[in-house]
């Protein structure tokens, strides 16, 4: 019998690798005729931001991924060693999209068409996690079944700092991980979480050391990973070092070695874990815990990118150009002046924007 090709269309991947890589047993050995499909963001130059043609070989992927018939599991990862994801490319927002409304309304349909991609697929998606994933990458990563990261990770969102919402997923996604109060912190404050955190919020099903000093892996030096009280009686977990203890990890650190076998041994014993289920129960029961997403997802989607769109006209025409064409040290606007400026009745303008922004000032 011939088999029916149900992908919408044939494509060569530029922006981003797909791999079909042989599935491992649970005892590491590979396993003929059965693969995980590898959907690789290739952008590290640029923290694997995903360019508008990005996000259209991704949402390719994951049709094809789902379609195929001998794909157990998708994992979803990047190039790199320093980021899964840090959301859209700064360069084309800040070059593009910024005061481009119309265009940057369709470039959030192609976005919002990748989240549902990947909650619709019909393979669980694991989030390999090699660095950061901030932003829009935090946001297709919740999108993820499961996230299995580096120690190394960080994790959070930057939307009000430079002058956008995360309203791509992050706040559909993130209270369903980590309560309300916790997400309602990270939205609004983008404060990033340490892998370590992650975990121990519920953020993330696993992780992993990467780091190797003298042949031996060791956990993340920079944060701390024991459990004790401070004077608030907060248990302290998770949390980046500071002063002294800081100085010392980061000597530690620069003794050591990347090696992510560790972290992709994690990934495999997942992967094998999900081979021995039944396939189409284990794809109801993805659906149906992904209805917690989709509920929230597909009830704000459109009118979070009209909104966004025509945010593109005042503050995240300010917030991106900011970010992209300000100096390395100041890539935020003066938000106190802006307010200042609003209080006073002053409408926006290019003078106010030009005001505010640090690539403008003296």
């Amino acid at each position: 019998m011939q088999l029916k090709n149900h992908n919408l269309t044939d494509v060569r991947y530029s922006e981003i690798l797909y791999e079909k890589r042989p599935v491992r047993n649970t005892d590491g050995s590979l396993v003929d005729g059965l693969y995980n499909a590898w959907i690789i963001l290739n952008n590290p130059a640029q923290y694997n931001s995903y360019t508008t043609a990005a996000i259209k070989q991704i949402i390719l992927a994951f049709g094809e991924a789902s379609n195929d018939r001998s794909v157990v599991n998708v994992v979803f990862t990047a190039v790199g060693e320093k980021a899964f994801c840090t959301g859209g490319n700064t360069a084309e927002y800040a070059e593009y999209y910024s005061g481009n409304p119309q265009e940057y309304s369709q470039y959030m349909r192609l976005f919002n068409d990748m989240v549902s991609a990947i909650l619709k697929c019909e393979k669980p998606v694991i989030n390999r996690v090699n660095g950061m994933r901030i932003g829009g990458g935090q946001e297709i990563g919740m999108a993820a079944d499961f996230t299995i990261a580096s120690d190394l990770a960080r994790f959070g969102q930057a939307g009000p700092k430079h002058g956008s919402a995360a309203i791509g997923g992050a706040t559909d996604f993130l209270h369903l991980f980590v309560g309300v109060e916790r997400a309602m912190a990270s939205l609004t404050l983008c404060e990033p979480w340490t892998a370590h955190q992650a975990y121990h919020l519920g953020l993330i099903t696993d992780l992993a050391p990467v780091l190797v000093v003298d042949g031996e892996f060791i956990a993340n030096p920079l944060v701390i990973t024991d459990r004790f009280a401070d004077q608030y009686g907060r248990i302290v977990f998770g949390t980046s070092k500071t002063g002294e203890e800081l100085a010392k990890g980061k000597e530690h650190m620069a003794k050591a070695t990347i090696d992510f076998r560790k972290l992709d041994e994690a990934v495999d014993r997942l992967s094998a874990k999900l081979l021995h289920t039944f396939p189409n129960c284990t794809a109801k029961t993805l659906s149906e815990v992904r209805k917690k997403k989709l509920e929230h997802w597909d009830k704000n989607k459109e009118s979070s990118r009209e909104w966004l769109a025509l945010n593109m006209m005042t503050e995240a025409r300010a917030g991106f150009q900011a970010f992209h064409f300000g100096p390395k040290d100041r890539r935020e606007v003066d938000f106190i002046l802006l307010r200042r400026r609003l209080a006073e009745g002053t409408p926006w303008s290019e003078a106010l924007q030009h005001e505010i922004s640090p690539q403008f000032s003296k």
